[in-house]
C-alpha cells in the first residue's frame, strides 16, 4: 500500500482520507493550516504472501497528481431513497470520542451539493464519520504547525485525532505512491518536527502504512536501516506526546504470514513499550473485520512484547469483504464497514478506524485520490456484514 502527498499515493494497503498539506502562499492560503488533500489507493506490483480464503492485493493510499492517469468514470445517476443509519455493522453510530477533522473532500461535496439525491446517504454514512488525517508531503518547515492544528482541534473538542505520517524514504518502492523524505536522516528530522506538534492529549498515530509489509523490495541492509528509523520514530512520538498511541504496519490478512510479518515488526520496534502500542492492518483494503482481527491476534502472538499491545483495523471499505477476483481499483460491490470506534468489545483489538476515507477513488471512478460521489454512494447505500 502506498500513498503520495499533494494528491497522496499509497500502494500495498490503501490509505486515503484527509491529508494535511501545505497550501501555497501564492494561492492565498496559510502554509501552517491543515487542509484536506487527495488520497488514493493502489494495488502495488509486488509479491504478497500466502493465499487467504478471500485473497486481495495490498491497496495503495493516496495518489500524486503525476500518477493520476485513469480517466474518471461515472455511474448512472442514482435515485436513492435515503434512510437514516441503522444499527448494522456498516452503519452503526461512530464513537463520539474520535475527532472528525472539519476539512475533507466529502464534507466539501456535501456542502456544495445539498440537493443531490445522494446527499443524505453520503452525509449520514460517510461525511459524519471521523476519519484519519494524512501527512504525506515532505515539508519540514511547516509540519509542526500542521500537526498542531489537528491535535489542538481534537483537544478543543475533547476528542481523539488519528494521524498518519507517510513520508518514509523509498515509499511504495518507487510505485504509484513513491515519494517521501530524500533519505533517513531527513526523515528522522521530519519525525522530530512532526512529534513537536503533538500535545498532551490523546492521539493515535498510524505510523507509515506499508513501511513494514512492503519492505521486501529493500535490500537486507536497507530494511535494517528503515526498521531502525521506524523504531526511533515510535520512541520520539511517544516521548513527545504522553498520551500518544503509536501503531505499526502489519499489512493485512491476505499478505504476509503472521510469523514473517511479526519478525519484521519486531525489528521495527513494534514489540517495545517505548515505541509501540501495537499494530494496524487493512489500511485502504477490503478484508473482513473477522479475518483481520484473527490475523492481527496471530501477529501479536508471534510478535511478543508487553501484554498491552493491541491492534487497530481499517474498516472503511470492508463491509462486504475483499473481491473474490482480487480486484483492487474501486471494485464494485464493496460497502463501508463498521463505524469508527475506540470500543470494539474484542480482545486485543483497540479500535476500528477509517484510515482510508470512503469515496476517495483508487483511480477508476475518478482521478486517483479525488472524491467520487458515485463511488461513495455505492459504498454507503447498502449494509455490509
Amino acid at each position: 500500500m502506498v500513498a503520495v502527498a499533494a494528491v497522496v499515493t499509497v500502494t500495498g494497503a490503501v490509505a486515503g482520507t484527509l491529508s494535511a498539506l501545505e497550501e501555497d502562499d501564492a494561492g492565498g492560503g496559510r502554509a501552517d493550516e491543515a487542509r484536506p488533500s487527495v488520497t488514493r489507493s493502489f494495488r502495488p506490483v509486488h509479491e504478497h504472501v500466502p493465499p487467504s480464503p478471500s485473497p486481495s492485493p495490498p491497496v495503495s493510499r493516496t495518489a500524486s497528481a503525476s500518477s493520476a492517469s485513469s480517466a474518471p468514470r461515472t455511474s448512472p445517476a442514482p435515485t436513492p431513497t435515503p434512510t437514516k443509519a441503522t444499527g448494522e455493522p456498516g452503519t452503526a453510530a461512530p464513537s463520539a470520542r474520535l475527532y472528525r477533522h472539519p476539512g475533507s473532500q466529502v464534507l466539501d461535496w456535501v456542502t456544495a451539493h445539498p440537493d443531490d439525491p445522494r446527499h443524505a446517504v453520503i452525509a449520514d454514512r460517510i461525511a459524519d464519520r471521523p476519519a484519519a488525517v494524512w501527512f504525506a508531503d515532505f515539508t519540514p518547515d511547516t509540519i509542526t504547525a500542521r500537526v498542531r492544528a489537528v491535535t489542538s482541534g481534537g483537544a478543543a473538542q475533547g476528542r481523539v485525532p488519528v494521524l498518519v505520517p507517510y513520508a518514509v524514504p523509498d515509499r511504495d518502492c518507487g510505485g504509484h505512491s513513491e515519494g517521501g523524505a530524500p533519505d533517513l536522516a531527513a526523515y528522522d528530522d521530519w519525525i522530530d518536527r512532526f512529534a513537536a506538534g503533538l500535545g498532551p492529549e490523546e492521539v493515535i498515530v498510524i505510523l507509515e502504512p506499508d513501511s513494514v509489509a512492503q519492505a521486501g523490495c529493500l535490500s537486507a541492509a536497507g530494511r535494517a536501516d528503515r526498521f531502525a528509523s521506524l523504531a526511533r520514530a515510535g520512541r520520539v512520538l511517544k516521548e513527545a506526546g504522553p498520551r500518544t498511541r503509536v501503531y505499526y504496519d502489519a499489512g493485512h490478512s491476505g499478505w504476509h504470514a503472521p510469523g514473517k510479518q511479526a519478525g519484521w515488526l519486531r525489528q521495527a520496534g513494534a514489540a517495545s513499550a517505548a515505541s509501540s502500542d501495537g499494530v494496524f492492518s487493512n489500511v485502504s483494503n477490503f478484508h473482513t473485520t473477522a479475518d483481520e482481527t484473527a490475523y492481527d491476534r496471530a501477529v501479536l502472538d508471534a510478535l511478543g512484547g508487553p501484554a498491552h499491545l493491541g491492534a487497530v483495523v481499517d474498516t472503511s471499505r470492508n463491509g462486504n469483504g475483499a473481491p473474490p477476483d482480487g480486484a483492487w481499483c474501486d471494485p464494485a460491490g464493496r460497502r463501508i464497514g463498521r463505524a469508527p470506534t475506540l470500543t470494539t468489545g474484542e480482545d486485543r483489538i483497540d479500535a476500528y478506524l477509517w484510515v482510508k476515507l470512503p469515496g476517495e477513488s483508487d483511480g477508476c471512478k475518478g482521478s486517483p485520490g479525488t472524491f467520487s460521489p458515485s463511488y461513495a454512494y455505492d459504498l454507503a447505500r447498502g449494509p455490509g456484514r
